[in-house]
């Protein structure tokens, strides 16, 4: 289970004052439970699942995980509690092949081949084509994103963090990618945090948190969220129709 106490974050601003990022938010997330964080654009959606991961030092507040407070802990060791990140631009790795990051993410230096198929299989990419290429400019982004979400997928940690996944992803393969977080939930295969837009990731939830301004504005079901969603005026963006995808 995964509990945050009183978060925030603030940073300098030009002024020489502090400008908020999150504002004292407090959050349980049972195990096994798939969640949505929804909202406008620079709403500290993104801001909320670093500090999760360790990438971002909360100014103040309180990270448990499993009862245990991680909250001075670094990305290496709450990636040794089973906690995984997929960032919204994943990075590069020159030199290194997809078979490489694969076993990386596995801690199997001799992952065979037919399960290093299947987990490039859960994301749309096939391996015969992909195993052998070095993860550096010659893929595209939405490439290197679907391969990201791989490693994590190797990985099988408890908690999985996902910051748009369906960034830069053909149609085809994020409708891949959406079977792929169905089937881990229904097998109850990890605690799932997924930043998103789109309506058919949202179908998935147990639950919808809208962050805006750096603060839970709203949470629930989909069904009582999304109209929610639909109607509301969050910031300086209208939440309408045409910020949620099918």
């Amino acid at each position: 289970m995964l509990e945050l106490k009183n978060l925030s974050y603030h940073v300098p601003a030009e002024d020489g004052t502090e400008l908020t990022i999150l504002n004292n938010i407090s959050l349980t997330i049972p195990d096994d439970k798939l969640v949505v964080f929804t909202g406008p654009n620079g709403g500290g959606k993104t801001t909320l699942a670093k500090v999760i991961m360790g990438l971002v030092r909360p100014t103040s507040g309180q990270i448990l995980y499993n009862g245990t407070d991680i909250t001075d802990l670094d990305i290496t060791e709450r990636a040794r509690l089973g906690i995984s990140y997929g960032f919204q631009q994943p990075p590069r790795f020159k030199g290194l092949k997809v078979r490489d990051l694969l076993c990386i993410a596995s801690g199997n230096e001799k992952l065979p081949k037919d399960i290093c198929c299947d987990y490039l299989a859960q994301v749309g990419l096939c391996a015969n084509d992909y195993l052998e290429r070095e993860v550096d400019s010659s893929l595209s982004g939405g490439e290197v994103k679907r391969i990201e979400i791989a490693t994590i997928l190797a990985r099988k940690g408890n908690l999985m963090i996902f910051d748009e996944p369906e960034a830069g992803i053909d149609l085809w393969s994020f409708a891949r990618l959406t079977e792929t977080f169905g089937d881990l939930h229904a097998k109850h295969a990890a605690t799932m945090i997924i930043i998103s837009h789109q309506e058919r990731i949202i179908g998935l939830a147990d639950e919808i948190i809208v962050i805006a301004n750096g603060a839970i504005r709203h949470r629930g079901t989909k069904d009582a969220i999304l109209p929610l969603i639909l109607a509301d005026t969050l910031g300086n963006c209208t939440l309408g129709k045409e910020c949620l995808i099918k």
